[in-house]
């Protein structure tokens, strides 16, 4: 047995009164052993003023005077007063602290405590975060349970407020989590723990019930002296309410007694008195060498520099930040301007096409027949996009598509003369089909006849000799050859419309693959829209309009049917065949379909034209009559009147 596991230090005196000593009289010195303070698990407590932080001086001076190390953590900022008489580190947040410490001072500081047996005052109570003062204790002992792992020397931590991090009610954060794990385990290592508090209710029981010494100061309320009747007993939990300023009742398992002792006043400055009338004046306090705390400063040099290297990042940080801000804005602008000046273009252009300046007003499924000034201007827009064709070029890639000029009787004779040939004769009958063969090619003007119909079909005088007018095949080449015209991206952009109906230029231009730049975007959406494909509706959205434009080229005399029919053959111009199979499959049901009405092929005055074939049924009170009864009124009549129902082309367009 070493001379320290015998040593003692001599704190109190045994008190009179109930609960005391039997075996002591009154006034006989206390002492407690020096190895029990040091490594094992005490608890002070008492109610503001009774004492208590009185007893934790009394019992860190008798272990500094005998040179035993301590750290205190001090809550309140009031155990400077030990440097009076010792040398101990004050470290914390204040100015008057030796050094401002953090988490990362916290190995240094257990270095020095162990290794360096330097006494420190750990005072938590100038730090404003909670939050940052829990983190620096919770390092700093880590720290001190991993060096007492190997350095198995006797040390004590004494924890003021000790109910803060170990509550009794609620959980446990990572401190509190620590300091239980030192009251458990800390003994076999060397490290003792000594908690605090005014309120023994407060404090987890966990705790308390494994404490080894305890020392209960003057209790007043009932939940606090309850615990005092569940440690000790009834008669000791009546009594403490009568002990007087510095009394308690000492428990110890070493004696396995309970004794009623007055504890002696400490000898060094008093920081935690409360302030009274008389004047004080705060003694010379000790220095701690500024060799053992060298060290310490070169962390904090260092933390210095880091933090003012942190603040110059972010300085250049909110200088980019801001930059960006401003960039974005500039940019916010120029997409204004951007749209601003593509309705200014938009306007000029219906400007320029209106019926005063020569024009048929904005109308593109007429754009066959524009004026020569008016063509120049639908070229030069779609050259400025890319595509690079000569009006004359166009126009000849581009059938005539007149859907409603039906030949009089005048002028089938003025053609016939001209050309010097005689008038065939009379077409014979077409052979009957079924009313579902008709109706898949309802359309004014010949639409895809079979072998036996072609042959009657170029028989009958037209208005021009070279191309079929209103032609279902016409429609198609044309609408066809536009697109096949477009740049890649636009017609890729143009497959998306039809699948969304309504999007914007930039998300069409995304899904064709391109980026979502909105100048590059509105470029490749530009001969979409010059060419009637997508119609403005609303804001930035566009809509799929080439059915539009192909209804528009039958003079919306087609019907529902036949126009998907022939927008379908349009579309395999840009949208793969897979897609059109799979849609082709989904088929409406009859009763959605065109209402027509199949009539007997021989009919008297039968001109040859398939619309004759399939009257058209209006569901208003009077019965609308076919687009060529005129005609063959006028055929039969030998009339050679004008025929009422042939149109200018200005008219048709």
């Amino acid at each position: 047995m070493t001379e320290t596991d015998t040593e003692t230090i001599t704190v109190a005196d045994v008190s009179d009164g109930p609960g005391g000593d039997a075996d002591a009289d009154a006034g006989t010195p206390v002492s407690l052993p020096v190895v029990e303070l040091l490594t094992g698990r005490g608890f002070v407590t008492g109610k503001s003023g009774s004492g208590k932080s009185n007893t934790a001086s009394v019992l860190v001076e008798n272990l500094l005077a005998n040179n035993f190390p301590v750290l205190v953590v001090d809550t309140d900022g009031e155990y400077y007063g030990l440097k009076e008489e010792f040398e101990l580190l004050h470290a914390g947040a204040d100015d008057e602290c030796d050094i401002q410490v953090s988490p990362e001072h916290a190995e240094k500081l257990a270095s020095l405590a162990l290794e360096g047996n330097v006494p420190i005052i750990l005072d938590v109570s100038g730090y404003l975060d909670d939050d940052e003062a829990k983190e620096l204790l919770l390092s700093v002992a880590r720290h001190l349970f991993a060096k007492e792992k190997k350095l198995k020397k006797p040390f004590l931590m004494l924890v003021e407020e000790v109910h803060e991090y170990i509550p009794e009610g609620g959980g446990l954060d990572e401190t509190g989590k620590m300091l239980i794990k030192i009251g458990k385990r800390g003994r076999k290592h060397g490290l003792g723990i000594v908690g605090i508090s005014q309120r023994p209710a407060d404090v987890k029981k966990d705790f308390i019930t494994q404490c080894d010494w305890l020392v209960w100061h003057r209790l007043t309320w009932n939940n606090d002296t309850n615990v005092v009747s569940r440690i000790i007993d009834a008669e000791h939990a009546n009594a403490v309410e009568d002990l007087g300023d510095g009394e308690a009742f000492l428990m110890t398992d070493w004696s396995e007694s309970v004794r009623r002792v007055q504890f002696h006043r400490k000898r060094t400055f008093d920081a935690g008195a409360t302030p009274g009338l008389d004047d004080f004046e705060r003694p010379e306090l000790k220095s701690i060498s500024d060799d053992l705390v060298s060290d310490l400063r070169e962390i904090s040099d260092e933390q210095e520099r880091r933090e003012s290297e942190l603040a110059d990042l972010r300085q250049q940080l909110e200088k980019k930040d801001q930059r960006i801000r401003e960039l974005e804005s500039e940019l916010e602008e120029a997409r204004d301007l951007s749209r601003m000046a593509d309705r200014f273009a938009q306007a000029m252009l219906q400007t320029a096409e209106a019926p005063y300046r020569g024009g048929d007003g904005r109308n593109l499924a007429r754009a066959a027949a524009a004026s020569a000034d008016q063509a120049e201007l639908h070229d030069y827009e779609r050259d400025a996009d890319g595509a690079e064709t000569e009006e004359a070029e166009a126009e000849s890639d581009r059938p005539a598509i007149e859907p409603n000029e039906w030949p009089s009787l005048d002028g089938i004779g003025e053609r016939e003369e001209a050309e010097d040939v005689e008038p065939d004769p009379e077409p014979e009958p077409e052979p009957e089909t079924s009313a579902t063969d008709e109706q898949a090619d309802v359309t004014f003007g010949a639409a895809e006849t079979t072998d036996d119909t072609a042959a009657t079909t170029e028989e009958t005088p037209t208005a021009d000799s070279d191309a079929t007018p209103a032609t279902r095949e016409a429609v198609v080449a044309r609408f066809r050859d536009e697109i096949s015209g477009l740049p890649e991206l636009s017609r890729r952009m143009l497959a998306h419309y039809r699948a969304e109906r309504t999007a914007t230029p930039v998300d069409a231009h995304v899904a064709a693959g391109g980026t979502p730049d909105q100048p590059m975007a509105y470029g490749r959406n530009r001969p979409l829209r010059t060419a009637g494909f997508v119609e403005r509706v609303d804001g930035d959205e566009y809509r799929y309009a080439l059915p539009d434009r192909v209804a528009g080229a039958f003079d919306g005399h087609l019907g529902d049917t036949a126009l998907e029919d022939v927008v379908r053959e349009v579309e395999r111009a840009f949208v793969d065949e897979e897609t059109l199979s799979a849609e082709a499959d989904d088929v409406r049901a009859p009763d959605e379909r065109d209402e027509v009405e199949v009539v007997d092929d021989d009919v008297e005055g039968d001109d040859g034209f398939v619309d004759e074939d399939a009257e058209f049924v209006d569901e208003s009170s009077e019965t609308p009559a076919a687009a060529d009864d005129a005609t063959r009124q006028q055929m039969a009549s030998g009339s050679t009147e004008e025929d009422p129902t042939e149109r200018t082309d200005a008219e048709i367009l």
